[in-house]
């Protein structure tokens, strides 16, 4: 029996790899002799960076740059030439703020332009980036101005890339962006396909998850707007993906020349998945959470893709299973498994991830 190991992280619990192990320990405590074919994958948020990393065989560099709230951190990425790949989350990541240190507001993506800035400075000229997982909701103007742009106001004094001053901006100056900037190409792992303002929004959809309140949502949404507008560029704030991280798609796109693609399928390449799956006779996967949003680029639903094609059965494992999970039943996935007690503590929950995910797996094998 050959059985494929291919889940995301579980935010907050478990990276991939960890999340792979525990499944290969549920598959042979059913199944001693099975082989399990591991291949932790990401859509570009947590985990990005280590899985593309690994299936090209390169090494990683770590650098000097700051949190979404300007603390100074070290953050790692692979280089391999003339070729880097990085992500949001091990910079401005959500997970890398304490829940009560959440804050919208004063946070920015300065830390990925440090990042992109040391990677340029080391000769990369194609970067591949994901930009799951981020805290921001900054349209990435911190990321454009650590890379040398100025934002402006009427006066054509600077304005500090905060989302609160963003109504002051005047003009967006590009005259000091890097030089190599213009001969770097940017590959962007994108795992959703929202616009960058309105009710489906980045700030509407993704602003309370990083600790926006409802009533200052309408407030932020206006902010990316004026962005939008003072960029020149406001007909490509509907794009999908513009959305993405804050409104980093929109920035990469209109400002870097970025190609935004499917981040689950950028990395399904990049790791082999479609070899690995070829002769399974099942695939499992998973994520913390799955809901309605899954379908859009998530690494379930990906993953599930993969395994239809190849004509092998998909299962998904995962902590919470929303309203609108259903539909990937619809999608190549034979059937959604509950990690954990349905009644378990979410603290609870977290520390005993790995255990759980190993006696889901069991669990489901044995039925």
């Amino acid at each position: 029996m050959k059985i494929v190991l291919a889940p995301d992280s579980f935010k907050e619990n478990m990276t991939a790899p960890e999340a792979v192990q525990a499944m290969q320990h549920g598959v042979h405590d059913v199944y001693p002799d099975a082989e399990t074919v591991m291949v932790p994958m990401s859509d570009g948020g947590e985990g990005f960076v280590d899985a593309v990393t690994a299936a090209w065989g390169a090494g990683l560099v770590t650098a000097s740059t700051v949190d979404a709230l300007g603390r100074p951190i070290r953050a790692a990425y692979g280089l391999d030439g003339d070729r880097a790949v990085m992500d949001v989350a091990s910079c401005a990541g959500l997970e890398l703020i304490d829940p009560a240190d959440r804050d919208v507001l004063r946070s920015n993506t300065a830390g990925l332009g440090l990042l992109i800035k040391d990677a340029v400075g080391r000769g990369a000229r194609t970067i591949v980036l994901g930009i799951g997982g981020s805290a921001t909701n900054d349209a990435g103007l911190g990321m454009l101005t650590a890379l040398g742009a100025r934002l402006l106001d009427d006066a054509g004094d600077p304005v500090a890339p905060y989302p609160d001053q963003f109504g002051r901006i005047a003009a967006i100056d590009l005259a000091g962006l890097l030089p190599e900037l213009a001969r770097t190409r940017f590959q962007v792992a994108c795992d959703v396909t929202n616009p960058l303002t309105g009710p489906a929004g980045a700030t509407a959809v993704f602003g309370p998850q990083k600790g926006v309140a409802r009533e200052s949502v309408p407030v932020l949404d206006r902010a990316l707007a004026h962005v939008a507008r003072v960029s020149g560029h406001e007909p490509e704030a509907a794009v999908p993906g513009a959305g993405a991280a804050g409104g980093l798609g929109f920035a990469l796109r209109v400002f870097l020349g970025a190609v935004l693609e499917p981040g689950v399928e950028l990395v399904a390449h990049a790791v082999g998945l479609a070899d690995a799956v070829a002769g399974a006779d099942l695939v499992l996967t998973g994520e913390g959470s799955v809901d309605a949003q899954t379908l859009a680029g998530k690494t379930p639903a990906g993953v599930a893709r993969v395994a239809a094609g190849a004509g092998v059965p998909c299962v998904v494992f995962a902590g919470r299973i929303k309203d609108g999970a259903e539909n990937l039943l619809e999608h190549g996935v034979r059937e959604l498994v509950k990690v954990g007690p349905p009644d378990e503590p979410l603290a609870q929950a977290l520390r005993h991830g790995q255990e759980n995910l190993r006696r889901a797996v069991g669990d489901y094998l044995r039925r």
